[in-house]
């Protein structure tokens, strides 16, 4: 089996590849990073070490790299071999590698799945919109024939690091890689912690709301406190108080509108606040914490929940105090802190908020926001 995987940075290393490796696949890494390329032509290999205390690691072997930009009609032919194609390049980068999977797509004549392992919501909904911009409609009606493009959801964290060896790379213990079963071509093997469902909305909100939820929320009540990383920040016991109080609603939430079972989900819970814990892969509250105006969107990781919370008549006390700890935020390099900061000067926290949250006037969360914000 040939998997062809663009982005062979520590993600598509330490995350994608490692397990199409595992699960059998003679993976081929498509990159611009020549040294990277070079290296892992010449060692055909690399280590992936786990970031905790037990320190335990693993080599991936049989995998190769090519040079998007000095061999693009390799990454094609391969295409045309492979039966599955993966993507870790981030979302502003899936319209760059579009036009390659197309020309390669085009050249098929079996059945493969492509699957974009990307920090969004519908990102191979996206990044098959970028392919068939590069297909008339014939060849969009053939491949569609032939293709499959399941949506996926990934979590991983992968810490920050400096290696000695290029291509070896630090990543979390824990991993999710949730696959849209509906929308698969023919059959998948199975893949070592992927799990195939029917409807993947549950799994990416259920990360969302649970994962960036405590995320956030525990960066900005740590910095309330002058606490630099997230390690610190949950080991306080007021922001760790906040930060359970506040996955308590998303869970009740996520359970009521998905049917989670109560107890898996509260093991779910507990599992990653332990990441939080990890001293190998915590970061600074300032990195987790950045691009604030995004993070306190109407669709995001804690408007979202608590406005929710409220259709449903259930006051998100917790969520609201994560809100405006998130509205307080003024780390001064940090464009949109700044931004949200000028705001509130010139149009108060309710008036701030509702701009950048996009929340309707009179909103009833503006209101316990505003109220939790007095109180920080």
């Amino acid at each position: 089996m040939i998997a062809v995987h663009f982005g062979a940075g520590n993600i598509g290393r330490g995350f994608i590849g490692a397990l199409l490796s595992g699960a059998g696949y003679e993976v081929y890494f498509a990159d611009i990073n020549k040294e990277v390329i070079d290296a892992l032509n010449e060692k055909g290999k690399y280590e992936v070490r786990l970031a905790s205390d037990e320190n335990e690691s693993f080599i991936v072997s049989g995998v190769k790299g090519i040079n998007s930009n000095e061999n693009a009609e390799e990454i094609i032919a391969k295409i045309a071999e492979a039966d599955l194609i993966t993507t870790a390049v981030g979302p502003n980068i899936l319209k760059f590698v579009a036009k390659t999977i197309a020309l390669g797509l085009k050249e098929k004549k079996t059945e493969a799945n492509v699957i974009a392992c990307e920090n969004m919501i519908g990102g191979t909904d996206h990044l098959k919109s970028e392919i068939f911009k590069h297909l008339n409609e014939e060849e969009q009606h053939s491949i569609s024939e032939w293709i499959g493009f399941p949506n996926s959801a990934v979590d991983r964290i992968v810490p920050i690091q400096e290696n000695a060896d290029i291509l070896s790379v630090s990543v979390e213990p824990f991993f999710e890689w949730v696959i849209e079963q509906s929308k698969v071509k023919g059959s998948m093997p199975s893949i070592q912690g992927v799990t195939y469902v029917d409807d993947l909305i549950p799994y990416i909100e259920r990360k969302l709301f649970t994962v960036n939820t405590g995320h956030a929320v525990t960066a900005y009540a740590g910095y309330q406190k002058g606490l630099a990383t997230v390690k610190e920040a949950i080991e306080d016991a007021e922001v760790r108080s906040l930060v359970e109080g506040a996955l308590s609603e998303t869970s009740t939430l996520l359970v009521k509108e998905y049917g989670f079972d109560e107890g898996e989900h509260l093991n779910y819970v507990k599992k990653i606040i332990a990441r939080f814990e990890n001293k190998h892969i915590s970061d600074e509250v300032t990195r987790v914490g950045r691009s604030p105006k995004r993070k306190l969107g109407f669709d995001d990781r804690l408007v979202a929940p608590a406005r929710r919370l409220l259709e449903k008549g259930i006051t998100p006390d917790d969520l609201a105090a994560g809100i405006a700890a998130g509205l307080k935020y003024d780390f001064d390099k940090d464009e949109e802190a700044v931004e949200i900061q000028q705001l509130i000067q010139e149009k108060g926290i309710s008036g701030a908020l509702q701009e950048v949250s996009q929340l309707p006037e009179n909103h009833p969360l503006i209101g316990l926001v505003e109220e939790k914000y007095h109180k920080l």
